[in-house]
């Protein structure tokens, strides 16, 4: 038992001592006054992995080594430093800046991808701002119009597609939320606007039908004085999912709204329908944002 505890404290004091060592070796290196000195220690860092001791020494050196041989060196593996502790949005910047730096050097092409790969690792969840998700559009199919020959291009347009559809989730889902809150004009245009700018997304099915929906239930409760021009409007809306997608897994709940609608336009026509919201308090009809005004 004395020897296991023996063994112990020996472990513990040279773990102990080779953590001093190391932390005493970097605190020297980051107080050296000669650049080169800090250099080469971070060399050493990069080279084991430990690229946040290796940021650390070269971010002062970054500055003052302008000009110098080993400036390109140190800026591109810089960059990596903050790729590899995921500080994606400083190594795009980073990335970038070597490339319009370092044009023709041999690291050029790929520092120019990892620019746009970093901003797509940034990229956030759908639910989330997407601006770095448009960035990184932008920077993929700047690479692909660049080098269109290399590598770097078909990998490009794989992630491309990838963040395409990230926008296309991105836009549907807020024309969805307009329908759950009740808002449903919004609705209807920001579905138009989804059609429109995602002509091939794989949710338009279900976008023509949420549109219908949206344009059936605003109908639904509005002033008798606009319900029919409403109902008209959304039997267009059914005739266009109809005729684009006639085997939609939606077509069926489509035909039932179908005939609600034109049950409801027989209504009109008798003068059967009652708007109990005219009759009731007319004040309380508003042309205001939110789901009362889009009522009307």
């Amino acid at each position: 038992m004395k020897n296991i505890q023996l063994i112990v404290v020996l472990l513990c004091a040279v773990l102990g001592t080779g953590v001093f060592s190391s932390c005493s070796k970097f605190t020297k290196a980051m107080s050296d006054p000669n650049w080169r000195v800090r250099d080469k220690a971070a060399q050493k860092y990069y080279e084991e992995g430990d690229y946040y001791r290796a940021g650390l020494l070269w971010e002062d050196v970054v500055p003052i080594v302008k000009g110098d041989p080993r400036a390109e060196d140190i800026q591109f593996k810089y960059a990596y430093c903050h790729f590899y502790q995921k500080q994606y949005l400083l190594a795009a910047y980073y990335f970038k800046n070597f490339y319009f730096t370092y044009r023709r050097s041999p690291n050029a092409v790929e520092a120019y991808f990892m620019n746009a790969f970093s901003l797509y690792k940034d990229s956030p969840r759908t639910h989330l701002d997407q601006e770095s998700t448009k960035e990184a559009i932008q920077a993929f199919q700047d690479v692909i119009n660049t080098y269109p020959d290399t590598d770097y291009a078909k990998r490009a347009s794989k992630h491309l597609d990838e963040l395409r559809a990230k926008l296309e989730l991105k836009a549907f889902e807020n024309a969805e939320l307009f329908y759950n809150l009740g808002r449903y004009k919004a609705a209807v245009i920001a579905l138009e606007n989804f059609q429109k700018d995602y002509p091939d997304a794989p949710q338009l099915p279900e976008a023509a039908y949420l549109r219908l929906k949206s344009e059936y239930d605003l109908a639904k409760n509005s002033i008798y004085s606009k319900q029919k021009e409403r109902y008209e409007i959304s039997k267009t809306y059914y005739f266009y999912l109809i005729d684009r997608y006639p085997e939609s897994k939606f077509a069926k709940d489509a035909e039932n709204i179908y005939d609600n609608i034109e049950k409801a336009l027989r209504n009109i026509e008798k003068g059967e329908i009652i708007d109990t919201k005219e009759k009731k308090d007319p004040k309380k009809i508003t042309t205001s944002e939110g789901s009362a005004g889009e009522s009307e």
